[in-house]
């Protein structure tokens, strides 16, 4: 989690709020959405049932472990949001980073030091801390709410974290400053657009039509691909990199995406040429993972979302 805090939480005590129905839903949810990215095959560059992807230092039993100890830790994100729904959203942010750091500590300690998830914790603790304000706020728990609470909370993030002339610049501002790569942060505070404006319309529109889900999902990975400003893909391949995996996924969704009849065999060669390049889309695969939490949940309640 791209968070700081000189205080992290060493060890998480006894919730009561373990024991609520929605609490357990919402770890279940977060546990589920983990499982469903990774074991998502095949999928080019990213670590699946099949092979590792582009990735040498990992492997599927990394991630079952790693999902494992998240989930753990999402009932406390919930907790936060709940105790904290008279703090204005973005005092919240500040409050959730000793949460994400410890959350971290755990997810690297159960896969041995290989990050899995360090995104993933990043998204769903801030989804999970939403969901509690909402809840204590007696607001509608709805995709649009759940992403705009999100969104108010991260107000301004790229700015502060991004924007930064730093003597040092990380890897995520180098790539800001010198291409507009926003990664995590942008995404969170826009409130994930890129989910609701593309691979969640494109999965629940493919679910409605009784296509089975892991192709649906397949399909909302790939449209993921084609648009988004990956950083991890960037980070490996520069930008010739990321713009060859934006046009290799366009090119596979313009020729049908997943209902060509040879999709799977067609996914496996990109796969292979990601593999090549060391490419691997690990933002959009987090993407994909709030992308299948979000799908749990109704897009609204009411007129405006808001009852």
């Amino acid at each position: 989690m791209m968070l700081k805090s000189t205080d992290p939480i060493q060890r998480p005590a006894a919730l009561e709020i373990n024991r609520l129905p929605w609490v357990v839903r919402c770890s279940h949810l977060a546990h589920s959405a983990m499982l469903n990215e990774v074991n998502l095959t095949p999928k080019p560059g990213l670590v699946d049932m099949r092979n590792s992807g582009a990735h040498k230092d990992m492997e599927i039993t990394d991630f079952y472990r790693s999902a494992d100890a998240i989930r753990a830790w999402i009932p406390y994100f919930v907790e936060y949001g709940m105790s904290s729904y008279r703090q204005s959203s973005r005092e919240v942010l500040t409050g959730i980073r000793p949460l994400g750091l410890a959350c971290e500590s755990s997810m690297y300690k159960a896969t041995s030091g290989v990050n899995t998830h360090k995104g993933t914790i990043f998204s769903l603790g801030l989804l999970a801390t939403a969901m509690g304000r909402l809840v204590a706020n007696q607001r509608a728990v709805t995709q649009r709410n759940l992403c705009k609470e999100v969104a108010d909370m991260c107000q301004g993030m790229v700015a502060s974290e991004l924007a930064q002339n730093n003597r040092s610049l990380t890897a995520g501002q180098r790539l800001y400053q010198e291409y507009g790569l926003t990664g995590a942060r942008g995404e969170a505070e826009s409130g994930f657009t890129s989910v609701l404006t593309i691979s969640l319309p494109v999965y629940q529109q493919l679910i409605s039509q009784n296509i089975d889900p892991q192709r649906a999902l397949l399909q909302a990975l790939l449209s993921l691909m084609a648009v988004n400003g990956d950083t991890n893909v960037a980070s490996r391949g520069g930008i010739e990199g990321l713009r060859w995996m934006q046009e290799t996924a366009r090119g596979f969704l313009a020729d049908g995406g997943v209902t060509q009849p040879d999709y799977i065999t067609r996914l496996k060669a990109f796969d292979s040429q990601c593999i090549e390049r060391n490419l691997s889309p690990g933002g959009c695969a987090d993407l994909l993972i709030v992308t299948w939490f979000l799908a749990q949940f109704p897009e609204s309640y009411g007129k405006n979302g808001n009852e």
